[in-house]
């Protein structure tokens, strides 16, 4: 415990802050089609999601050695320099949360802390074959598996039940989306809780706590787990209407598609290391659904302002985790409390703006779009 100094605990802090963000982001990826098919009732589905995020945390820890000793060179790596990543992925997921678009937690985290080692070590702290190979790539394929698997799924399902009553067939898939839905949150605390435990981890490798290349200590796991999953059960409601009204009208048969194929995607990139988003996955496995049902409307402008949101995430959250290390590169302790205390007020006002138009459980399936501007309703039968 002589290694934890009050940096060391700090930047665990902020880590499972990030966790929690991280949750309530992504909830939408495992309950946005059960919810808007009223498959689960939507405190229901976000109390499902946030316990088999838990669960799944204890399930693997490959993608925590791949981000603890794969993306940085850990030998070069500070408590510092974490700390200002995580300020640049925290606020990049608020933001993003706040207009209600699905951009990848996993970007965020991992652009911030190459913005971040790079300005604090150098070029050659980042390794960026690894962060090619790990992160680009998988971030390039992984959307286009998904979608391409539910494309055929969904249309496979329609060919298969073109004969059967539609209400037995909507029953019979919503039943089936429960337990897709599940799964996919099992598959994303097993991915997603993991980067946070690669972050504890690199932390704890830096300060000296930890040999090089060591695993998450079980401590690191459950707490990593458990804030990410309470970050889960509070709900990110922006985003889960974006992805459930606002890429195209799922019905029962696509949202089974839609988590089935993104399930898949998923564990395989877990168990082979891949640290790859699930949003980008679950995003391309809904859009493919959508593809999959005929006649079915795709609202392409969501889908465009998503793809803009995923290009410009790592660059966003490294120049943010750059600038912030540099502060407290230069600036030590003091640099490390000016950037604290800038990021709480942002991340403050973030907060505050998103109550102009409250998105919650009663509300979630209602409209398409998100917005943050404070308007009157208008009144059905008022004049024009």
């Amino acid at each position: 415990m002589d290694h934890i100094t009050f940096l060391v605990a700090v930047v665990i802090v902020t880590a499972l802050a990030f966790d929690f963000t991280n949750g309530f982001h992504d909830t939408a990826n495992a309950m946005a089609t059960s919810i808007a098919t009223g498959a689960l009732k939507p405190r229901t589905a976000v109390l499902i999601s946030g316990v088999l995020n838990i669960v799944g945390a204890f399930l693997s820890t490959e993608v925590a050695k791949t981000i603890s000793g794969g993306i940085v060179d850990d030998t070069l790596v500070t408590p510092g320099m974490i700390f200002a990543g995580l300020v640049g992925a925290i606020l990049w997921n608020l933001l993003t949360w706040l207009v209600g678009l699905p951009s990848s937690s996993s970007h965020a985290l991992f652009g911030g802390l190459v913005g971040a080692v790079w300005v604090g070590a150098g070029s050659h702290g980042v390794h960026f074959d690894k962060v090619v190979e790990k992160i680009l790539v998988p971030a390039f394929a992984s959307p286009v598996v998904a979608g391409v698997a539910a494309l055929m799924a969904t249309y496979l399902a329609y060919r298969i039940t073109a004969r059967a009553r539609k209400e037995s067939v909507t029953r019979g898939f919503r039943l089936g989306q429960i337990a897709s839905a599940s799964l996919v949150s099992l598959a994303h605390g097993t991915n997603d809780a993991q980067k946070t435990m690669g972050v504890i981890t690199l932390t704890l490798i830096s300060a000296g706590a930890l040999g090089h290349d060591a695993g998450p200590p079980v401590w690191v796991i459950g707490s990593a787990g458990l804030a990410i999953g309470l970050g889960t059960y509070l709900g990110g409601w922006r985003i889960i209407r974006t992805m459930g009204k606002g890429l195209t009208d799922i019905q029962s048969p696509q949202g089974f598609a839609a988590e089935a194929a993104s399930t898949t995607v998923i564990l395989t990139s877990a168990h082979l290391g891949f640290a790859l988003s699930t949003t980008q996955v679950c995003s391309g496995g809904i859009l493919g659904a959508g593809l999959g049902r005929r006649l079915a409307e795709v609202r392409w402008g969501t889908a465009g302002r998503m793809v803009v949101a995923w290009l410009i995430t790592l660059p966003a959250a490294a120049l943010v985790g750059g600038v912030s290390a540099d502060v407290v590169k230069h600036g030590g302790n003091a640099g490390t409390v000016v950037i604290a205390l800038v990021a709480a007020a942002v991340a403050a006002f973030i907060v505050l703006a998103s109550r102009r138009n409250p998105v919650h459980a009663d509300n979630v399936n209602e409209t398409h779009e998100v917005t943050i501007r404070a308007t009157e309703p208008t009144r059905v039968g008022s004049a024009a």
